[in-house]
């Protein structure tokens, strides 16, 4: 696409956390503000969102990259490589997309495209076998990802405390052998 030319993405260092932590602010609460409650989004935020949760999903195994156009910064991605879902692949040879977020402004503009193609290279060089991701089964993102290729694998409704439940799609996309 003409328009993907650009961006450009770039793995977050230690200075660039707060970069990170700034789109998601920005990001997160408005693309859950009708799905969610408020009190649901706070809670998360906090719980996953944190710079402290960010990094030591870090050092779990995410790996964050950040997605500029020109020199702002506009999206985020992450993603794990050789996942482990015991549903598709108990072995371990997915990579998973944790998150995958543009500015609202951005959406459109080939950007979210531009993350996930940088995430199935980077998936594809380390010899996994497909892409995963959990989506809430609300939000408008589902339609991106069906477009882009994947498939609802299957539902889950997952515990992450203080009364809370993600319900979500586990979307899945083999490669081709």
């Amino acid at each position: 696409m003409q328009g993907q030319k650009q961006f450009s993405i770039k793995p977050v260092s230690e200075a660039d956390w707060p970069v990170l932590k700034k789109l998601v602010d920005e990001v997160w609460p408005t693309t859950y503000k009708d799905i969610l409650s408020s009190e649901q989004i706070a809670y998360m935020m906090n719980m996953m969102y944190s710079i402290s949760s960010l990094k030591k999903q870090e050092q779990e195994g995410s790996r964050f990259f950040l997605m500029y156009k020109e020199e702002l910064p506009v999206g985020y991605l992450a993603f794990s490589l050789h996942y482990k879902d015991k549903k598709l692949n108990p072995e371990g040879g997915l990579t998973k997309v944790d998150k995958i977020y543009v500015l609202p402004k951005t959406q459109g503009t080939g950007a979210g495209r531009y993350l996930m193609d940088f995430a199935f290279a980077e998936a594809k060089k380390a010899g996994d076998t497909g892409v995963l991701l959990n989506v809430n089964r609300d939000n408008k993102a589902v339609k991106f990802y069906e477009h882009y290729g994947f498939k609802n694998a299957y539902s889950g409704d997952f515990d992450i405390g203080n009364g809370y439940l993600m319900e979500d799609y586990i979307m899945y996309y083999p490669f081709e052998h």
